[in-house]
């Protein structure tokens, strides 16, 4: 896989092997290339309900990861009763894993969807081997980058990734620590994309969208797993009153941190609804545009291709 070079950029390459960190400096932005945001206007981008700017946006976001890194997984497991593990199983299964795919997992964190992703590619592998009745070249099979701009929540992944019961993942494994608005890889380098339960994180939306399109190649499938606009309005108040209300308390008694989870309880309610970001995944570039509702829009698989 190659990484982009970039004049003046500052990005030092700390680990090439399958289970290291690749640390990401800062590259030189245009002002067109900021121009745009998919959250907030002007200079201004929404961090919750606050407007802040978007130079410290990017930080703010990175603080709230910083401190609940090591509670992130139980804590899904209880805000969302269990249910995120069945919604990233259908965000998978939408990606239809292949023999060979090479996926890159944005906002990847601490490895849920990319170890799912990898056990299906290793599934399909074995599967064409039992066919063609012969074995998989190494060299030929697939891998998933995991891409995340907090180290700390990749420090936990790599954690999870060495009990992992998957044939081959130390070499099918690669960390980057990386923003999604300027991923460090050549254009047209990935098979699929995915980010789950990030994009609403990123300073501008717009820009991470069109990035995606970027790095895949012509014929690239994009999946998003995002929270979303509840079409019931008895399920929307239900589900109003137990965001607000509780999920903040149970981020303090269990990651001892009520205020981070109020924050991302708001990002919620800041992000476009299912349409509004169907628009924006067409205008960074993507065809055959579509969306799935799950649980009545709690949350949304969008999807979409490049031709």
């Amino acid at each position: 896989m190659a990484l982009r070079t970039c004049s003046g950029g500052g990005m030092q390459r700390v680990v090439g092997a399958a289970l290291g960190t690749l640390r990401l400096g800062g590259f030189a932005r245009s002002a067109s290339e900021t121009a745009t945001s998919g959250s907030g206007t002007g200079s201004d981008v929404n961090f919750g309900y606050t407007q802040v700017p978007r130079t410290e946006h990017k930080d703010l976001v990175k603080d709230v990861f910083n401190k609940v890194a090591t509670s992130y997984d139980v804590m899904n497991d209880f805000m969302s009763f269990f249910m995120h593990r069945a919604w990233k199983d259908k965000l998978v299964e939408t990606l239809h894993p292949f023999p060979g795919q090479v996926h890159i997992d944005v906002a990847g964190g601490t490895g849920d969807v990319a170890f799912r992703v990898l056990k299906e590619i290793r599934k399909a592998e074995h599967v064409f081997e039992v066919q063609q009745h012969k074995a998989y070249e190494t060299a030929d099979q697939g891998s998933v980058y995991v891409c995340d701009i907090n180290g700390a929540m990749l420090e936990e992944g790599k954690k999870k990734a060495d009990s992992l019961d998957v044939p081959g993942v130390a070499e099918g494994l690669q960390w980057v620590e990386s923003d999604a608005e300027s991923l460090p890889f050549d254009d047209n380098s990935f098979d699929t994309y995915s980010i789950s339960f990030g994009i609403r994180n990123v300073s501008n939306i717009g820009k991470g969208l069109e990035e995606a399109h970027r790095v895949l190649r012509k014929g690239g499938h994009f999946c998003c797993l995002e929270f979303s606009q509840v079409n019931s309005e008895v399920l929307r108040k239900v589900y109003d009153l137990y965001s607000m209300n509780v999920i903040p308390h149970i981020g303090s008694a269990v990651a001892g941190d009520g205020k981070s989870y109020r924050y991302l309880v708001e990002s919620i309610r800041k992000f476009p609804d299912q349409e509004t970001f169907s628009e924006m995944i067409r205008a960074a570039g993507f065809s055959q545009v579509r969306h799935e509702n799950l649980l009545d829009g709690v949350v949304a698989i969008h999807s979409g291709f490049k031709m």
